[in-house]
């Protein structure tokens, strides 16, 4: 007899382990309470480059006379369009996952799921009606929330979440951000795009305060934010707002997260800012509601987050737990919970596999992106290597020239004396492309003379790796 599987949530790791334990001959169900691709497709990932990709030709269109090219008119963004194509490509996309899961025979459950043990999960349908599911194993993938405050309380009018933003069809004059993390980043350069006047508003000393993120791209990323006109307002926090005759105003003070002596006299003193509306990125929470973890006995972290072993199985026998769900203390990113779900899969099918987390990229759609992986030149020095560096900036690049895009910079971190890989980090176009390479090359445990004596074809901004790895060789 089959082996069955129920998996909780439909977004990048449920649907990878659906798949997966479909292909492996399992009988599968497919419980979600939403929508097929969870966050990553319908509110996260894909929507905010749909984004993207419209500011990119907008600025494209802006600087066609610097390539030669006659632009009559005054180019602008139609916000309904915008979304209108947003939408359309998420509809392509969940209309893949339909199809792959009736290929596979993966029955999909719309409905909210409860744990009660390995064997069973109980599914309330949209109708209020309750549903058994019976099997032998469950995998948990129901992801994460975004974080709301009472200080600043989310109406979707004028203080949105990042999910409200992404639905916004019309282009405020002024915007406010309070967050300064990916998320936030990633937005302000796309409604500044669009045209907006964006300010940033950041409890840390620096943008993209992510410990994954070196240090030097969060100083390249605020001097071009700065560069394209976008206000940040760093070591703040929004105490209060208000809204008063169609505005909303945001009383900033002192950030409490830092030392005092971090803080600058600049943002000591008491400022008000004025917006049509917030956007709400600070952060998010365990999606987890009505989920019974703790009626079946599942652990959680004091966040009320999962907690599993090495091996992704919770405090319950033969129940798993993969992606957002397991909180900050792994690695919240898409493409980790779908390499957290071929994992859970293995396992249950007698396997005694762990996830790799020293080799994760990450991909920020800034605007220049950033892409990185591995240890930080901090990180690096922290553990205890001798660490040495090399930089090599895109301007110098002939295919930066013809593109035209010239901030950014190719940063290693290797160990002195091995010359081994301990991480990459790029800030430019394409940078969350051009990281791949260096995924491979630590994944491989390669030394920086490796990709230094690796043919790198010429004209491209992937010899921007080779030319770094050079530098440090000699």
């Amino acid at each position: 007899m089959a082996l069955r599987i129920t998996v909780i949530g439909a977004g990048p790791g449920g649907y990878t382990a659906a798949f997966d334990a479909a292909k492996r001959g399992a009988e599968v169900t497919l419980v979600e309470s939403k929508w097929l691709g969870g966050t990553c497709l319908n509110c996260g990932c894909i929507p905010t480059k749909t984004l993207k990709s419209s500011a990119e030709v907008l600025e494209n269109i802006r600087r066609a006379a610097e390539f030669g090219v006659k632009n009559e008119g005054t180019p602008s963004v139609d916000m309904p369009a915008v979304i209108a194509r947003k939408r359309k490509v998420t509809e392509t996309l969940c209309g893949g996952l339909e199809k792959s899961c009736a290929k596979l025979k993966v029955k999909v459950v719309m409905g909210r799921g409860q744990v009660v043990s390995a064997s069973l999960v109980k599914v309330t349908m949209p109708d209020g009606s309750v549903q058994d599911v019976e099997g032998d194993r469950v995998i948990i993938a129901t992801g994460s929330n975004v974080l709301n405050l009472p200080s600043m309380p989310v109406d979707g009018k004028y203080i949105l979440s990042s999910d409200d933003a992404l639905e916004l069809d019309h282009l405020p004059a002024r915007l406010v951000i309070v967050g300064g993390g990916v998320v936030g980043t990633e937005l302000a350069f796309i409604f500044r795009t669009f045209g907006s006047e964006v300010t940033i508003v950041e409890g840390q000393n620096r943008l993209l305060p992510v410990p994954s993120v070196d240090e030097e791209m969060s100083r390249l990323l605020l001097r071009e934010a700065r560069k394209k006109g976008i206000k940040v307002e760093l070591a703040r926090t929004v105490n209060s707002t208000k809204v008063e005759d169609g505005k909303v105003y945001a009383d900033l003070g002192p950030s409490p997260f830092l030392a005092p002596e971090l803080v600058p006299a600049s943002a000591k003193k008491p400022a008000t800012l004025e917006a049509d509306c917030i956007f709400m990125t600070i952060g998010r929470v365990a999606n987890s509601n009505g989920l019974g973890l703790a009626e079946a006995g599942i652990a959680t972290d004091k966040r009320g987050y999962i907690t599993v072993n090495d091996h992704l199985e919770t405090s319950v026998p033969g129940v798993y737990a993969i992606g957002d769900i397991l909180g900050p203390a792994r690695i919240m990113l898409a493409h980790m919970a779908s390499a957290e779900a071929h994992v859970a899969v293995a396992n249950i099918f007698g396997a005694s596999e762990t996830p790799n987390y020293d080799v994760v990229p990450s991909g920020i759609f800034s605007s220049p992106e950033i892409g990185d992986v591995g240890l930080t030149e901090a990180q690096a020095r922290d553990k205890g290597f001798d660490v040495i560096t090399s930089e090599f900036q895109f301007r110098e690049l002939g295919k930066a020239q013809a593109m035209g895009e010239l901030p950014g910079v190719f940063k290693l971190v290797a160990d002195k004396a091995s010359g081994r890989l301990l991480g990459a980090h790029f800030a430019g176009a394409h940078a969350t492309d051009l990281i791949a390479e260096c995924v491979l090359a630590l994944q491989m445990g390669a030394t920086v003379a490796d990709i230094a004596g690796t043919i790198h074809a010429h004209p491209t901004l992937a010899e921007g790796v080779m030319e770094a790895a050079a530098n440090m060789a000699e």
